[in-house]
């Protein structure tokens, strides 16, 4: 049975996104001080949780805004 994913972690890997758009998971691991692999499974669990990005041809994250569409 999969773990719940701990939501203030998801709110803050949420926050660096946004805060930081177009960086590279290594980025957001360094600067959340989290194993790479930690930051992996958290966009995983942010996108079952409905909060959704994308990534650029570079590895660059970015929210997907609603009001863009």
């Amino acid at each position: 049975m999969p773990r719940k994913a701990d939501e203030s972690r998801l709110q803050v890997l949420r926050q660096a996104i946004q805060a930081h758009p177009g960086e590279r998971a290594s980025f957001f691991s360094r600067l959340l001080n989290w194993h790479r692999e930690e930051v992996s499974r958290r966009l995983v669990s942010l996108n079952d949780s409905g909060i959704l990005f994308w990534e650029d041809d570079r590895g660059g994250l970015w929210l997907f805004e609603k009001e863009s569409v």
